[in-house]
């Protein structure tokens, strides 16, 4: 089963491609690597995850916004190559988790953003991964994800 075909099964639709918000593209090509911009958990043009986990905003919900971000993300490249198909492996995910000084399970909230990838991808899917717990995201964001992906 395709990624495409993987996600009907889940019942998920990608969403209209994001607009980068400021004065960058939304990824860069470098031979057979692509690398995205930072993703936000946004639906259209608002961000709809909002807040510090650890302080009002769960590990759960935390979990919904970063395969959010990487749903977005998926929308960015099936908006340059015209399907999912041409991503041969998800190479690394950056993530930034927007925290309370006393959250410290932050690549836990990334593991809805990387089981996400393996459930669409399987192997393709598994990637290296980077989690950092900041002070503050763009738009109040409970967290940010960037991508670099390899395609065929």
């Amino acid at each position: 089963m395709n990624a495409e075909e993987m996600l009907g099964k889940m019942n998920l639709e990608l969403p209209p491609v994001p607009a980068p918000a400021g004065a960058y593209v939304s990824l860069v090509e470098m031979d057979r690597f692509v690398f995205l911009s930072g993703l936000l958990p946004r639906k259209g043009e608002e961000v709809v995850y909002q807040g510090k986990v650890g302080a009002g905003v769960t590990l759960a919900r935390a979990q919904e916004a970063a395969r959010l971000c990487a749903l977005n993300a998926l929308s960015v490249l099936r908006g340059r190559y015209g399907s999912l198909d041409r991503v041969r492996r998800i190479v690394r995910v950056v993530g930034y988790v927007q925290t309370h000084p006393s959250f410290f399970d932050v690549p836990q909230v990334l593991n809805g953003a990387s089981d996400f990838l393996k459930e669409v991808f399987n192997e393709k899917g598994i990637h290296v991964r980077t989690a950092v717990g900041v002070v503050t995201l763009p738009g109040n964001a409970v967290c940010e994800l960037e991508l670099t992906v390899e395609i065929q």
